[in-house]
């Protein structure tokens, strides 16, 4: 039963798993093509204003990003969110600043948006996996160990107890095997 319990888990575990490796591999590729449009838009508009030094310097620090767990089988498994801001809002002051270079902002924040994305599902096959191995020693252990351990206990134990049976008890136990057996 113990054992049975465990493959249980571990089964839930490595499909909860191949899931999220799935969704790490679309939103990989999805990262990969957004940089590239990103870092394209940002020399475009290095090319138009020169560099933006000055204009990277005014995007304020980022504070939005917030973390939670959510349980899958007792393993906990990261939720990373970002605190919805106004999005027509680009901190970059008209002075210092084209369509361009708001174009390539909005990029980088798609690119932030699809990070914390990645960040969550990777650092959870992370987290799965640890516990699919430790699962499947426990598994392998109670299998292979501690189940073959107690059934030479009662084998022994049982041998021992039919060993040193006295008369009374043979006839008890011949007079509960006849009453089963007229039931």
């Amino acid at each position: 039963m113990g054992f049975d319990l465990l493959d249980k888990k571990r089964n839930i575990l490595v499909r909860e798993m191949m899931t999220l490796i799935d969704r790490a591999t679309e939103i990989q590729s999805k990262i990969d093509k957004t940089y590239s449009e990103a870092y394209a838009a940002l020399q475009y508009a290095n090319v138009t204003l020169g560099i933006v030094k000055e204009a990277a310097e005014m995007v304020e620090e980022d504070n939005t990003i917030m973390l939670s767990y959510r349980s899958v089988m007792g393993v906990e498994i990261p939720i990373v969110s970002i605190k919805e801001e106004n999005k027509e809002y680009i901190p970059i002051g008209l002075e210092y600043s084209n369509s361009i270079l708001d174009d390539a902002y909005l990029k980088f924040k798609e690119v932030k948006r699809l990070t914390k994305g990645l960040a969550e599902v990777e650092n959870s096959v992370y987290r799965l996996a640890d516990s699919i191995k430790k699962t499947r020693k426990r598994a392998n252990a109670l299998k292979n160990v501690m189940i073959p351990r107690f059934e030479s206990i009662v084998t022994v134990s049982y041998t021992h107890l039919r060993a040193h049976e006295t008369p009374e008890h043979l006839v008890c136990r011949l007079l509960l095997e006849k009453k089963k057996k007229k039931k």
